[in-house]
């Protein structure tokens, strides 16, 4: 996931881009950013630190403490955040391929009740759903 994200710190080929896309690399490299990683010995985007494994209770004071939103990327570190109640809202955009394997999207063995915040469909037949959890802890 680090090496997908890390494609916005750069405004090189930015230039030619719409402006919801610019106005998303900044989305994407504004904020402080916590890469859970084992292997990565170093990062190179600006305001990004390693953190080797997913300290329950130190995300938990970290979601406290925060004045603004969180956002979790990754299927295996969500799963972790969605087992252990720390999810409050959960975005997906649903898209038209089927690819016949991988990582789930959603944890296995998780039961949420959801209610449906919002849904988009775009011309390109990716539908967008954002769902508030209501049983989070």
């Amino acid at each position: 996931m680090y090496d997908t994200m890390r494609v916005w710190e750069s405004d090189d080929w930015l230039t030619d881009e719409p402006a919801v896309v610019r106005e998303y690399a900044n989305i994407c490299r504004n904020p402080d950013k916590i890469v859970y990683s084992s292997s990565l010995t170093d990062v190179s985007t600006a305001r990004t630190r390693i953190e080797r494994k997913f300290e329950l209770e130190a995300v938990r004071r970290l979601k406290e403490a925060s004045g603004s939103d969180l956002s979790i990327g990754g299927a295996g570190i969500a799963a972790e955040a969605f087992r252990h109640g720390l999810v409050d809202e959960c975005v997906l955009l649903l898209c038209p391929v089927i690819v016949g394997g991988g990582k789930p999207a959603l944890p296995r063995g998780v039961r949420l009740d959801l209610e449906l915040l919002d849904e988009r469909r775009f011309d390109n037949g990716v539908i967008y759903v954002r769902h508030a959890v209501r049983n989070a802890a």
